[in-house]
């Protein structure tokens, strides 16, 4: 070969292509390939040339690359290796090559792919330039959401949300219904990972029911909704998520089912199901997470009058993600039963010291994502419970004007007539009352 490349130095410029691309057919037409990678590293330093010039090294190294993606070479080593020399002999030159290195780093992230090395497929296609050739906002929407799922794969979250907001700057054009899918199961999956549980849960929910996904594919989605659901705050917006999760029919067929009912219907979680669920976790669900100085200190020092109990809990908050979900919900489930409870009774509940469960009762307070009070001195904390009927009972007999605004949830008409004769009677209670203050009537006496 280096005696021909000799030659085809002393031709002229016209001819030189042609006899470029012919070596080029020998070469790719070898039955043994093994020498293949060297002879087109040694080619193309040939062609990238001064004295060859763009014009004739644009025809060789378009060639070149429509017979690398075209599957020429057979071997996906030897084709790997000699689409790397090729990018590393083009890259001094990138702005006479653009589209063909573009080309060439494409064809290269696919075999990194293949071979399942997703950050390096996503670094090859970092490097690719957005505004060579005639690509279309459709095209960098693509790209973009391709490099944002193979960092995800490798759970380099942080990177991916960076492509996803550059995606996102293209997705009003995009046209590709797949694509148009992936990109929102990649914003869901960061989402995720970001630890914000409860809009990954509704993301991967509404995911769960388009059609156009794989079953398999959807059920995994539904699956993933529940244990972010599960793994969400508590409060009032977990547990509508959580309602809504039940409500789904196919969710029962989970082996999630069994702590998202109980969730849902504010049971206190037990230590035997939650290592069930955890078995069930990816890493970055099982994250460590710390407690700040303040709430460290707070969770330590008890009163000056507290007895130490030595059989007491030593844990001064949750460890893990998980382990804060859960101690959140045993919480606020225990709200639901108890009108009030001691700081050391919440403490054994959740197995932290009183100090703990007293801080994590505050924050959840502060959040209002539970309802109640704090008495420091007697070391209690209280639920606030809203009973419809204790408060129309109170309203009524003439205490002041009756007020109460329900939504309408699609109750049965059952119960919107008891509430029209509770109103009417708490309404004429109040007449009543107003005409014997003025005189106007008396009550008869027995």
């Amino acid at each position: 070969m280096d005696a021909q490349l000799a030659q085809i130095a002393s031709l002229s410029q016209k001819d030189k292509a042609p006899a470029y691309l012919s070596i080029l057919a020998d070469v790719f037409a070898r039955p043994d390939q093994s020498s293949v990678p060297a002879d087109v590293r040694t080619l193309v330093e040939s062609v990238l040339q001064d004295s060859v010039g763009p014009v004739v090294g644009r025809q060789v190294l378009t060639e070149l690359v429509k017979n690398l993606v075209d599957g020429a070479i057979k071997d996906s080593g030897l084709l790997k290796r000699a689409v790397e020399d090729t990018l590393e002999l083009i890259q001094p030159r990138i702005v006479s090559y653009e589209e063909q290195v573009n080309t060439l780093r494409f064809q290269l992230a696919d075999l990194h792919e293949k071979d399942e090395a997703w950050s390096e497929a996503a670094r090859v296609l970092m490097g690719t330039s957005v505004d060579a050739g005639n690509k279309t906002d459709d095209d960098k929407f693509k790209m973009n959401v391709r490099i944002v799922r193979l960092l995800l794969e490798d759970e380099d979250s942080v990177q991916a949300e960076t492509y996803y907001n550059r995606a996102a700057l293209f997705a009003h054009s995009a046209t590709d219904k797949e694509i148009i899918l992936q990109f929102k199961l990649c914003q869901a999956r960061i989402l995720d990972y970001s630890r914000k549980f409860l809009e990954a849960a509704s993301r991967y929910h509404e995911l769960s029911w388009i059609g156009d996904i794989d079953e398999s594919e959807r059920l995994q989605m539904l699956s993933a909704s529940v244990t972010c659901a599960v793994l969400a705050p508590a409060g009032p917006n977990r547990s509508r998520m959580l309602a809504s999760l039940c409500r789904d029919e196919r969710t029962s067929e989970l082996p999630t089912f069994n702590i998202l009912s109980k969730m849902f219907l504010d049971r206190i979680l037990r230590k035997t199901e939650i290592h069930e669920f955890e078995a069930t976790l990816r890493p970055h669900q099982l994250a460590k997470i710390s407690l700040s100085s303040n709430d460290q200190l707070a969770s330590k020092v008890p009163a000056d009058h507290e007895e130490v109990d030595p059989t007491a809990s030593k844990r001064t908050g949750p460890s893990t993600v998980l382990d804060r979900a859960v101690m959140e919900h045993n919480l606020l489930a225990s709200s639901k039963i108890y009108n009030n409870i001691t700081f050391q009774g919440l403490g054994a509940l959740l197995d932290v010291t009183p100090g703990a469960a007293e801080t994590m009762a505050r924050r959840m307070i502060e959040q209002q994502r539970l309802k109640g009070t704090i008495d420091q001195v007697e070391k209690l904390i209280w639920f606030d419970t809203d009973r419809e009927e204790d408060d129309a009972q109170g309203k009524a007999g003439g205490l002041g004007d009756v007020e109460q605004a329900t939504e309408d949830t699609g109750a049965p008409f059952t119960k919107r007539w008891d509430m029209q004769i509770r109103l009417t009677a708490a309404n004429v209670e109040s007449i009543v009352h107003h005409l014997t203050e003025r005189g106007l009537i008396s009550h008869a006496k027995a």
